[in-house]
């Protein structure tokens, strides 16, 4: 299992998945703030992720943004 950042319900969250043949399959999240990462890296990752990822959350599934 891997995880990113991305932002889940207008929040920023850890997003929990696995890549299967292509294909993401989302398995859980938590909320987190971006204050709890001080490391340039960790910074830079989610100012990378959050463009990318961005999900709705709802009834037990997830359903990715397209823009």
């Amino acid at each position: 299992m891997s995880w990113c950042f991305g932002v889940v319900n207008n929040k920023l969250a850890e997003v929990y998945f696995e890549n299967e043949g292509g294909n993401l399959r989302f398995h859980s999240h938590c909320y987190v703030k971006k204050s709890e990462y001080k490391t340039k890296t960790e910074l830079k990752w989610i100012d990378k992720d959050i463009k990318r990822i961005v999900l709705t959350y709802r009834k037990g599934k997830y359903l990715k943004k397209i823009y």
